[in-house]
């Protein structure tokens, strides 16, 4: 029995077995599920390892990717970097050769501007040396005005004598006046010539128109001035030195004059030459027109041959003085000199008197008279107008027509009438001419009446003087309609400026 297990421990120990293998299995089950707990959880984890490494493996495929667009960005932007650099590079190269080429040209025209300024300087410095030396040589061509004069042809020389021997005065100072305007004189220093001549007393009677104060170079000479703007600058010639030279150009010129007189004509006829040098000015108190004689003297042959001339030490100022000459101790300011001799009105003979007008027709023409015969006609106009009108002598009339006197107390005097029968305009020369004739007779009107017609320069002219009536053709046709009756006809060539057909008709 002790062996043998009772039922009930058969029992128990079944219910133990049983149990305990349901212990065993639940045990066996419980490790099952663990084991398959342990299986899903490893599988979860491989899964989430998957995951994991799926999202490690995306996400570094995403980094990688994001890595290589940033890389392609960069990439690119780089490229892009490089292309700008590029650009930037070629454009600054550009700027550089630009700058380069600016600041070449900058330089290039700073070069030019520079031999510009040289050139221009070097062309003022020649230009101021040019300058000064043609103010030398003008200066020298003053002062070498008596320095071997030219001695007149023969051929004048032998016209001079001819007309000496022939016995004509107004000959011999026609050939005279000739050959001293064909002697050579320095530019702006030749001026009229009016010659009378004298046989009872062999003396030639010269006056002459000297240069004004103008001929004198104001400038002493030239220099370049580097200032701004560069200019040739004047170096002002000492007040004292232009009027000394002055002082001495027309004591030359008059001492020339006299040799030239003395050295055209025979000395055998011509022993004595009164010369009167004049300048015709303007009064700078009233501003008329002036003509002051500044020279005077009345020379022998004798003397004058025993003058040296062209001796660079003479002094022709003193020498002057040596003849016994009346020079302006101022010429500069026209200070003038009363002449030795002058050309006498009184000395003039009165051609015969001619009455032209009883043989002239109802229409005479005008340009059909003879030179004495239309002379005599504006005698007899003026007679008729209220004056006192004689004719003179066909030689040796200094120019002078007519002469007429109005014995008006207040505002008469002598009136010196030049009468031009001519188909051209009256010179304005011929006009001046009349103002120096006038000047010298000391005459209160002068007149020239032509059948022509007169310039603006002549106008102008008498109309400066105050004491100049210029009468043309028109203003002649209708003086002598009034005061002679005449209805004179004047038959030019062409209509002159401003007239009409009616007025020559």
């Amino acid at each position: 029995m002790a062996r043998k297990k009772s039922l009930t421990s058969q029992l128990v120990q079944a219910y133990r077995d049983a149990q305990k293998a349901k212990e065993v299995e639940a045990k066996r089950q419980q490790q099952l599920a663990q084991r398959a707990a342990r299986a899903a959880e490893q599988e979860r984890k491989r899964r989430e390892r998957e995951r994991a490494r799926q999202e490690r493996e995306q996400a570094q495929a995403w980094t990688q990717a994001q890595k290589a667009a940033e890389r392609e960005r960069l990439a690119q932007a780089r490229a892009a970097e490089q292309v700008e650099r590029g650009l930037a590079k070629r454009e600054a190269e550009r700027a550089r050769q630009a700058e380069a080429k600016k600041k070449a040209a900058q330089r290039q025209a700073a070069h030019q501007e520079r031999l510009a300024k040289q050139q221009a300087a070097q062309e003022m410095r020649a230009e101021a040396e040019q300058r000064t030396s043609d103010l030398q040589l003008r200066v020298g061509e003053l002062n070498s005005v008596l320095s071997f004069p030219p001695a007149p042809s023969l051929a004048l020389r032998k016209q001079v004598e001819a007309a000496l021997l022939e016995g004509d005065p107004e000959a011999l100072t026609n050939a005279v006046e000739v050959a001293l305007i064909e002697a050579a004189y320095p530019a702006g220093l030749r001026g009229s010539w009016r010659c009378a001549f004298v046989p009872e007393t062999r003396e030639l009677l010269l006056e002459v128109d000297l240069p004004g104060q103008s001929v004198v170079p104001t400038a002493a000479s030239y220099r370049y001035k580097a200032s701004a703007p560069p200019a040739v600058a004047v170096q002002p010639r000492k007040e004292a030195e232009i009027k000394q030279m002055y002082r001495l150009l027309i004591a030359r010129l008059a001492l020339r004059a006299i040799n030239e007189v003395l050295t055209l004509t025979p000395a055998a006829l011509v022993d004595v030459v009164a010369f009167n040098g004049h300048v015709n000015a303007k009064n700078r108190a009233t501003g008329k027109a002036i003509r002051p004689c500044l020279i005077s003297v009345r020379a022998t042959r004798e003397t004058v041959n025993d003058l040296v001339l062209d001796e660079p030490e003479l002094d022709p100022v003193e020498c002057l003085r040596h003849l016994n000459a009346v020079v302006s101790q101022h010429p500069y300011d026209l200070e003038p000199v009363r002449p030795v001799v002058t050309f006498d009105l009184t000395k003039y003979k009165w051609g015969p008197d001619m009455d032209v007008v009883s043989g002239l027709d109802n229409r005479p023409d005008l340009m059909e008279l003879d030179p004495i015969a239309f002379e005599h006609l504006v005698r007899r106009l003026f007679e008729a107008i209220g004056l006192k009108a004689w004719v003179t002598q066909a030689s040796r009339d200094d120019g002078i027509d007519a002469v007429a006197t109005n014995e008006d107390p207040i505002v008469g005097g002598l009136c010196i009438i030049q009468a031009k029968r001519t188909r051209n305009a009256v010179p304005a020369d011929t006009v001046r001419a009349l103002a120096g004739v006038m000047h010298d007779k000391a005459a209160a009107k002068g007149i020239i009446v032509t059948t022509a017609w007169f310039g603006k320069a002549s106008k102008d002219f008498a109309y400066r003087t105050g004491r100049m009536e210029l009468i043309d053709g028109r203003g002649l046709k209708a003086l002598l309609l009034e005061h002679l009756g005449i209805d004179a006809l004047i038959s030019l060539p062409k209509t002159p400026p401003g007239w009409e057909i009616r007025d020559q008709r």
